[in-house]
């Protein structure tokens, strides 16, 4: 259990701008909330988990971003309980639409909520181009029945899912036990039942790398981001070298800005392993292009 205590901060150097050998990045894991959403995560992090180093409101965290050399940036967001989906659904819109081209934002339900799908088909046509879902937040299991009104619109429509569905990084704080929600085994099922589903499972589905490694060999629908387990700061955590993963499924994601150490520690982690250009431009950005349906920049 990563968060049975408290994690310290990393007071490493920040860097002005992503390494100058790296191509057109995309961060597939950036989070915006309205402010009081915010500080109540940055609140609940500061007690269990680690302190949060960027407090920045949604506008600001952007520009940040952006103003620091990352080409694009997927907005993820997640509604802790129901009632509150529509809500952030239109934040999310709102904001994107000051980020034309340059910021993709993903929509929020939580799984069970009267009216889950027309709450997604509304974000839909106010432009958010997928879900997001969090297991150990939203309490929810990936195979009951209220999530199948969530897979059948997003594979109808095909929009991707994002879905914290691994075990890991847990707290004895959640309302739920992780453990028995979430398992590689679990998530199988998904995505044997929905093959025209993309679903992407964060910070590479920690703990179960193995298992995790194995899926995306075995299927084309099944998706993996880097956030945060590249970065050399959870006790015990070795994920799998990248250039020994289906390259062409893995996507860099930095879980910025609830992290307690410099923006690009995780770009600087990822340029010491001097992974084949190839493989970096998947990892860094086309990969990203294809699970979002972003189109790519020319030359990339």
């Amino acid at each position: 259990m990563m968060f049975k205590n408290k994690l310290p901060a990393i007071n490493d150097i920040e860097g002005d701008r992503v390494p100058k050998s790296f191509p057109f990045i995309i961060d597939a894991h950036v989070h915006i909330f309205p402010d009081g959403i915010f500080k109540s995560v940055w609140k609940w992090f500061d007690k269990y988990g680690y302190p949060i180093r960027y407090k920045f409101n949604a506008l600001d965290l952007l520009n940040f971003l952006l103003l620091h050399g990352i080409s694009h940036i997927i907005a993820l967001q997640y509604a802790h309980k129901p009632g509150i989906s529509n809500g952030l659904n239109q934040f999310m819109a709102e904001v994107c639409s000051r980020f034309p081209q340059k910021v993709t934002g993903m929509a929020t339900v939580f799984p069970g909520e009267k009216g889950a799908g027309d709450i997604l088909k509304n974000a839909f046509d106010m432009g958010l181009k997928g879900v997001k879902l969090h297991a150990h937040v939203q309490c929810f299991d990936m195979n009951s029945r209220d999530m199948n009104p969530i897979y059948e619109l997003c594979s109808y429509e095909n929009m991707p899912i994002v879905m914290h569905a691994g075990r890991e990084p847990s707290s004895p704080a959640y309302l739920c036990n992780p453990y028995s929600l979430c398992s590689a085994e679990k998530l199988e099922q998904v995505i044997k039942s929905y093959p025209d589903l993309k679903i992407c499972v964060p910070h590479l589905g920690v703990n179960e790398y193995l298992e995790y490694k194995q899926l995306i060999e075995k299927y084309d629908n099944l998706w993996l981001d880097t956030a945060m387990v590249m970065t050399d700061y959870f006790p015990g955590n070795k994920p799998f070298p990248l250039n020994e993963m289906r390259a062409d499924r893995i996507m860099y994601g930095s879980d910025f800005p609830n992290i307690p150490f410099a923006w690009d520690r995780e770009l600087k982690q990822i340029e010491k392993l001097e992974i084949p250009n190839n493989i970096l431009n998947l990892v860094l950005g086309k990969n990203a292009c294809e699970f979002f349906s972003i189109p790519e920049p020319e030359g990339l």
